[in-house]
């Protein structure tokens, strides 16, 4: 008898597939857009917010519905996709076009993101722990340093 493991695809605590996550991502957009914003505010009960963003390489606007966690005057976002290997589609237009346009909780506020310094983590991981405490999980799943990026206020 074959003792195969099995893939990483068929572990449940693996990240679903780029495309699944395309696929999810729009629909959650259009049906956000078809409501006029009343409904979709959430992803498995957890609230997200929509982050208007330019595409790195398309310069193209795109909307993202992220979970996100509240910090100061705007929020940080964390590029952890469920501990991915690799950090989200979102994360190199971040790096790129730095501002923003956030929507959540009826507000539409412009942000600047940046990368959060290693010494900046220590005491955000805490932070972003209890507000969703599966980015715990997600640290452990993952090699790679999950970046977070801190969303202040444009002056």
């Amino acid at each position: 008898m074959d003792n195969e493991q099995t893939t990483d695809a068929a572990d449940p605590g693996s990240p679903p597939p780029r495309w699944v996550l395309k696929t999810m991502t729009r629909l959650h957009v259009f049906l956000h857009r078809l409501t006029g914003g009343r409904l979709f505010n959430t992803l498995q009960g957890d609230e997200v917010c929509f982050v208007e963003m330019t595409g790195a390489r398309s310069g193209r606007r795109r909307i993202f519905p992220l979970m996100y966690v509240p910090y100061q005057e705007g929020l940080l976002l964390v590029a952890s996709q469920g501990g991915a290997p690799k950090n989200p589609s979102w994360y190199n237009n971040l790096v790129k076009h730095r501002d923003i346009v956030v929507n959540y909780r009826g507000r539409r506020m412009k942000l600047r993101a940046r990368l959060a310094e290693p010494h900046e983590k220590a005491e955000l991981w805490p932070i972003c722990d209890q507000h969703y405490a599966p980015y715990a999980e997600y640290r452990k799943r993952t090699s790679r340093d999950i970046p977070i990026f801190v969303c202040e206020p444009v002056a």
